[in-house]
């Protein structure tokens, strides 16, 4: 055999090589053959190409096998098994920028799925060549790992603090800084994803001087890095006023309002989360927000049915009505309660109804007249509805209980409370008795009102045990009226009026004439017969 027919075979052999790791890649791209190639044993067969002689054959072995982790959790975790990663990542800095590229993506994938195989590869050591990959020439290079930080440091504090460890805070803030728009997604997701865990990682990001060139990008054209530029500043102003504080004064304001109309719908989240982690803190930060034209901005949000921006604008305006009972009337004012009341119907999402109540609750707290801007809407009503109902969440039909108590305990209007009184459970029956028990001992044209609706027999009809609190308001509110008219309303009275008719004994007076003219009244019983005069 010549050598030429012996290096054939060495060559049909590469060739054969290249074409299946070609072919296995292409079928990769496709989620529904996934199945299929991981019952076909298909990492062991490619795990020996990682190591081939041929370098364009191990390439393509990396990118296929990042396209099966990406695509697959059971293959991600058997990579981790395998025990693949710590070759290539060994390798990472000799290779060229497709090589790291490629690596990169592949640690990426692997660390997206869950916190044990974003540990596992940590622990293999990747988080030292990611980092280093940050300060390579090569953007896209920087890019990848940028990512793959973000994949590993979003599950779990102490894999953010390991991220934090190896230093990559400083060199993330500087990729922020880069021109290149993927490239400060990057940086600004893994950023947000190191500073949400915990107070003290949020202020090392902040420390590093990440807020300034993240507030930059808010005014950026691209839609990615806005929405992650929210985002990540949203992680760090969630923690304390005083983070929240150092967000404000970067001067990401009144933009992030503007960006509640925004037509993407996950820029217009991220902006109204940031808007709402900064509402929480303090009144003085709310006070700011209305400043600027929050409220208007909120209603707007509000008016966006069936999205997250509706429930983080509803939030906020529940934020805002707790810290003053100024701004609450504030809301009143821009006729948003009205708004808030039309979601507590079936076609609204469960959680939005539940951040909705939750919201008027905070409204109508504070005095009268909140309650009664809220009861006006026919709030109340629906409220015990909810809470009677049930298909009702738990959670729903806890701050169903808790707004109802909140409005109740300051509602004064009797036409607002009697309605109630049919319905309510004794848990909430205690509250509108309790407030009817304020109002109609000082009210005496409520009284008459009170008698003339049926309420004072409904309040006759309500079961309570001696001695309890329900039982003292509605011995309050009997003592308002003559003791007559409450008997006369009492439960069985009526029957007992029908007994003594029964039994009652009439005397009837005859009435007859006299020859002179005179007439004369004899008092006959009922036994006896009637006799001519």
């Amino acid at each position: 055999m010549t050598p030429k027919k012996i290096l054939q075979v060495f060559e049909d052999y590469q060739t054969a090589r290249h074409s299946f790791v070609q072919n296995v890649g292409k079928l990769a791209s496709r989620p529904s053959n996934i199945v299929l190639l991981e019952g076909a044993s298909v990492l062991e067969l490619l795990q020996p190409l990682l190591s081939d002689v041929f370098a364009p054959i191990k390439a393509e072995a990396i990118n296929t096998i990042g396209k099966l982790a990406t695509s697959s959790q059971s293959l991600s975790e058997n990579i981790v098994r395998m025990n693949m990663l710590p070759n290539l990542l060994s390798s990472l800095q000799a290779g060229n920028k497709y090589h790291k590229t490629a690596v990169l993506s592949l640690v990426r994938a692997v660390s997206s799925y869950t916190p044990e195989t974003a540990g596992a590869a940590v622990q293999m050591g990747a988080l030292q060549g990611v980092v280093a990959c940050l300060e390579d020439f090569e953007p896209n290079v920087k890019t990848a790992s940028c990512w793959t930080i973000s994949n590993i440091a979003r599950h779990r504090k102490d894999l953010a603090e390991a991220v934090v460890d190896a230093g990559a805070v400083p060199l993330l803030v500087l990729c922020s800084q880069e021109p290149e728009a993927c490239l400060k997604q990057g940086a600004a997701s893994a950023l947000g994803e190191i500073a949400r865990h915990a107070p003290e990682l949020a202020r090392l990001v902040v420390d590093a001087g990440s807020v300034g060139p993240l507030a930059r990008a808010v005014c950026s054209k691209d839609t990615k890095l806005k929405r992650h530029v929210f985002a990540a500043l949203g992680n760090i102003a969630k923690h304390s006023p005083e983070l929240a504080e150092v967000v404000v004064e970067a001067g990401v304001f009144p933009d992030t309002l503007l960006h509640l109309a925004h037509t993407d719908e996950r820029v217009a989240k991220s902006a109204a989360v940031l808007v709402s982690e900064v509402a929480k803190h303090s009144l003085e930060m709310c006070e700011l927000l209305v400043h600027l034209g929050a409220i208007g901005a909120l209603i707007e949000a509000v008016g966006r049915s069936g999205s997250d921006v509706q429930m983080y604008g509803i939030m906020t305006l529940g934020f805002m009505a707790a810290h003053s009972e100024q701004l609450a009337l504030a809301i009143i004012e821009s006729k948003c309660v009205t708004e808030l009341s039309c979601l507590l119907c079936e076609d609204t999402e469960d959680h939005v109804m539940a951040t909705a109540v939750w919201t008027l609750g905070h409204i109508a707290k504070h005095s009268p007249r909140h309650s009664q801007a809220v009861a006006d809407t026919g709030a109340f009503t629906k409220l015990l509805q909810m809470f009677l109902n049930p298909k009702s969440s738990e959670d729903l039909k806890q701050k169903c209980r808790k707004t109802l108590k909140l409005a109740l305990q300051k509602c004064i209007d009797i036409a607002a409370l009697e309605p109630l009184l049919c319905n309510a459970p004794v848990e909430i029956l205690k509250y509108i008795v309790g407030q009817l028990s304020k109002v109609l001992p000082n009210d005496a044209k409520a009284r008459r009102l009170f008698v003339a609706t049926g309420g004072l027999k409904k309040i006759q009809e309500i079961p309570a045990d001696p001695g309890t609190t329900l039982m003292e308001y509605i011995t309050i509110i009997n003592c308002c009226f003559p003791e007559d008219v409450v008997r006369y309303f009492s439960p069985g009275h009526e029957e007992s009026l029908l007994d003594r008719v029964e039994q009652y004994e009439p005397n009837v007076l005859c009435v007859g004439s006299q020859g002179d003219g005179e007439i004369e009244d004899d008092t006959v019983n009922s036994d006896d017969t009637y006799h001519e005069a």
